[in-house]
């Protein structure tokens, strides 16, 4: 036995149980149920919901991993195990997840981008997407009130003769995104005065607010769009592709925990979108506990 022997047999001993101990450290599949959402009020007031109405039917405690930063962290989350399921956008999982191209303006109704996102989940992912919540929560254009009154603003393509005048605010994903904010200008042809101020989402409405902006691309279930009396703009040329909001899960969650499909029927088609905006205004406008705005809004619907 020579003197290299020496040398490895201990590098090799040592590695392996540097391996060992790695995968000692990996956190084992929860036996509960886990439920994802992403980094903003209504994700988590979403994940909450689902949370709750999944532990109403099974009688078991609901683990939560709320605050993911982002689509693609819940995406790798969900594949991996971590999350059983989140509710996500179907223009979101169509674009940003998915990687399909947007379909030609005039046929990007809600019914055919499901079916694909529907599809595409269940072959690459063993993943089941849901029936939607009752919802849309898409990409809106939004000014302030006194401004949409005097300049006569009701749909995005009252705003093009306005917008080289107007400042834009936008967050950071609107900008690079393929739905987003190049593809906007392109169909509307929008330009706008300087370049597009990037911020924080909850950045936002407070720059519309203090006329740091004078429109900015929101979302259409924002809270602050009632508290604040902005208008969000009438997408008049279909751009944005329908953002059906669905509960997404593995199917390997569904099988060992069944209870999972019975809140999520009893859940389908539940929501309305002025209903979700009351609830984000209830946790960011007026500080309510969202576990608890939740929970009032369950009791209301009878569940």
């Amino acid at each position: 036995m020579n003197l290299l022997h020496f040398i490895r047999w201990p590098l090799r001993a040592a590695l392996c149980l540097l391996l060992l101990a790695v995968t000692a450290c990996v956190p084992p599949r929860s036996s509960r149920v886990t439920i994802g959402a992403k980094n903003f009020t209504e994700q988590v007031v979403l994940g909450e919901l689902v949370a709750q109405e999944i532990e109403a039917v099974t009688g078991q405690p609901v683990e939560r991993r709320f605050y993911l930063a982002g689509s693609y962290l819940c995406q790798q989350a969900l594949v991996s195990g971590r999350i059983d399921g989140y509710v996500e956008y179907t223009g979101t999982a169509l674009t940003a997840i998915l990687k399909q191209s947007l379909p030609p303006v005039g046929q990007r109704e809600a019914a055919r981008v499901f079916a694909t996102v529907e599809r595409l989940y269940r072959e690459r992912y063993h993943v089941r997407v849901e029936p939607g919540l009752g919802f849309e929560n898409t990409f809106a254009m939004v000014v302030r009130g006194d401004d949409a009154g005097r300049l006569h603003l009701k749909t995005i393509s009252d705003a093009v003769p306005h917008a080289p005048g107007m400042r834009l605010g936008v967050g950071y994903e609107f900008e690079e995104r393929p739905d987003g904010l190049k593809g906007l200008e392109q169909t509307y042809h929008l330009k706008f005065k300087g370049d597009p101020r990037l911020m924080d989402l909850g950045l936002l409405y407070r720059a519309l607010g203090s006329n740091q902006v004078d429109m900015v691309a929101g979302n259409s279930t924002d809270g602050p769009i009632r508290a604040l009396n902005l208008v969000a703009l009438e997408d008049s040329l279909h751009y944005f592709p329908p953002y059906e909001a669905v509960p997404l899960f593995r199917e390997d969650s569904l099988r060992e925990h069944p209870g999972i499909q019975i809140a999520m029927d009893r859940l389908a088609g539940k929501l309305a979108a002025d209903e979700v905006r009351q609830m984000n205004d209830a946790v960011d406008g007026q500080h309510r506990n969202v576990a608890d705005v939740v929970h009032d809004y369950r009791k209301s619907k009878g569940l």
